[in-house]
C-alpha cells in the first residue's frame, strides 16, 4: 500500500510558477513538463525512498527530475510523503531546508 502524498503550499506555488514561466514562450512544453513533474512526484507514493538523502538536512530527500529537484520528507509512522518544494537546479540550493 502506498503513502499519502501531500504538497506543501510552497511546493504548489513553486510548481505553478515553473509552469507559468515556461508557458510564456512554450505553452505546450509547459503542460508536458508540468505533467512530467507531477508524474515523478506521484512515484513517491509507492517508492518514498526513490530520492537521495539531502546531505544538508536530516530527514529530507530530493528526487532529480531534470532540470528540477523535488524536495520532500517521508513521515513513515503517518504513511505520508510531504513534498516541500520544487527547485530548478540552476538556482543556488534552497535555504528553506
Amino acid at each position: 500500500m502506498g503513502c499519502k502524498l501531500i504538497l506543501a503550499p510552497q511546493a504548489v506555488a513553486r510548481l505553478a510558477g515553473i509552469i507559468r514561466s515556461i508557458a510564456k514562450d512554450k505553452p505546450d512544453a509547459a503542460l508536458r513538463f508540468g505533467i512530467h513533474l507531477i508524474e515523478h512526484t506521484q512515484l513517491l507514493e509507492n517508492f518514498p525512498d526513490l530520492g537521495a538523502p539531502y546531505r544538508k538536512r536530516p530527514n529530507v530527500r530530493r528526487l532529480w527530475c531534470k532540470p528540477c529537484f523535488i524536495y520532500y520528507r517521508v513521515k513513515r509512522q503517518e504513511g505520508v510523503v510531504e513534498v516541500m518544494d520544487y527547485w530548478h537546479s540552476a538556482r543556488q540550493e534552497p535555504e528553506f531546508l
